[in-house]
């Protein structure tokens, strides 16, 4: 590198930042979708199909981004949705973008907020992928305060292949790196986040997604309430 390139290596970095390595990820997306029921907000559920991957899980609707049919992520959101539950998409608003969430197993989330002007009955879900769609008030996940567990990420420089054998997939020791790094190391400890609704247990990626609506959510009622009331 050279004086002169510094000029257009700055240029390189002048814009807002992405993920790292960002196709190493699985790249997914999601629709935390609301219908209005009864006078109030509901977020729409699935529950997996058991014959496809992570089955008989509850999950917000959504799936991999497909770079031939999706511009974007949250086209992938809304395609998704509309297959998965026979939405029309035109009847689909995206109205918000969530946070990124990446999981420890290596999979990256980009979380969408929509509204579809349906019922429930209206939705005509795809039996290949969903068992059943369920709704939850908003304002249940107001009152409920979630179950909060943990769990350890282990670093693991060896795997055990198909064949029952120790497969090395980390040559820490080949590359004289310190002892400590030739067998499984810690990592991190990973909140868990579990909701109950009536025989459902909602975790993991999908609570998440609801921890961090409702804590915005509920962290702008209060900031508006206080505004309002200042003097």
């Amino acid at each position: 590198m050279k004086p002169d390139d510094l000029e257009r290596l700055a240029s390189l970095f002048s814009g807002p930042g992405d993920i790292m390595f960002r196709d190493s990820y699985f790249n997914s997306a999601v629709l935390l979708l609301l219908v209005l029921q009864d006078g109030e907000y509901h977020l729409v559920f699935e529950k997996r199909s058991a014959e496809i991957r992570q089955g008989n899980e509850i999950c917000f609707p959504g799936g991999m981004f497909d770079p031939v049919q999706d511009r974007d992520f949250q086209q992938t959101a809304v395609r998704e949705t509309s297959e998965e539950l026979g939405i029309p998409a035109n009847k689909i608003k995206v109205i918000g973008k969530m946070d990124t969430l990446i999981a420890p197993q290596g999979v990256l989330v980009e979380g969408f907020l929509g509204v579809a002007d349906i019922s429930l009955d209206e939705i005509s879900a795809d039996p290949r992928e969903v068992a059943y769609v369920f709704s939850v008030p908003v304002s249940y996940f107001e009152r409920a305060e979630p179950e909060k567990y943990q769990t350890e990420i282990i670093v693991n420089p060896v795997r055990i292949n198909e064949d029952g054998k120790e497969e090395m997939i980390f040559p820490a020791k080949e590359l004289k790196l310190p002892d400590k790094y030739h067998r499984p190391w810690q990592g991190r400890k990973h909140n868990v986040y579990v909701y109950r609704y009536q025989g459902e247990v909602i975790w993991g990626i999908t609570a998440a997604f609801i921890y961090d609506l409702i804590n915005k959510y509920m962290g702008h009622v209060l900031k508006k309430g206080s505004e309002h009331y200042a003097v």
